[in-house]
């Protein structure tokens, strides 16, 4: 893989690409969106949706939207409103199979983060699924008892938030440096 990385707003040419790294990343769960859906979600919130792109090609995403605190999208339903939220909800993070354990995920965490923090967000939230919830601790996430639904999100689904200001010492600039992992819904870096 090239040294270049850089991480950037999602185009409309990006689509094909996520479309196919969230159907490979989340059919095997059951937990797959359809294209429409995905799209919906970063047209409510452009300016928090990026791609990841490493050697000239799309290496992963991530797509965030704000999201009242302790809610979450349903996975089968497009996004039709674009709340007014301090919580920014991570929705997806999906890294290339070939180039997970790269440190690329936590990369984009980062960006979103700093995102975040430039734009007067508070919080992020995310729902971990696939046993996720690991990756999503280690990054400083903390589950929190709101009630997840049985059907929709798959097994032993976890509904985690953490401070915008949690960035912990000595975690990587978000511009530097090329992570691992599943989530948000979708988390897999």
């Amino acid at each position: 893989m090239s040294r270049e990385v850089r991480v950037r707003s999602v185009a409309e040419g990006d689509w094909p690409g996520i479309v196919a790294l969230e159907g490979r990343t989340y059919a095997p769960l059951g937990l797959s969106e359809e294209p429409s859906v995905l799209r919906s979600r970063a047209r409510s919130s452009p300016a928090t949706c990026f791609v990841l792109e490493a050697g000239g090609r799309l290496a992963g995403y991530l797509l965030a939207l704000p999201y009242p605190a302790s809610a979450y999208p349903d996975l089968a339903r497009t996004e039709v409103t674009a709340f007014r939220s301090r919580n920014l909800h991570l929705h997806d993070l999906v890294i290339a199979e070939d180039l997970r354990g790269r440190g690329l995920g936590r990369r984009l965490l980062h960006h979103l983060t700093a995102t975040a923090r430039s734009s007067g967000y508070e919080e992020i939230s995310l729902v971990a699924v696939g046993g996720s919830d690991t990756f999503w601790s280690a990054n400083g996430f903390t589950a929190r008892g709101t009630a997840l639904p049985a059907e929709g999100y798959g097994v032993n689904p976890v509904y985690m938030s953490r401070a915008v200001r949690a960035d912990r010492p000595g975690d990587p600039h978000p511009t530097s440096g090329p992570l691992r992992g599943w989530s948000s819904q979708h988390e897999v870096g």
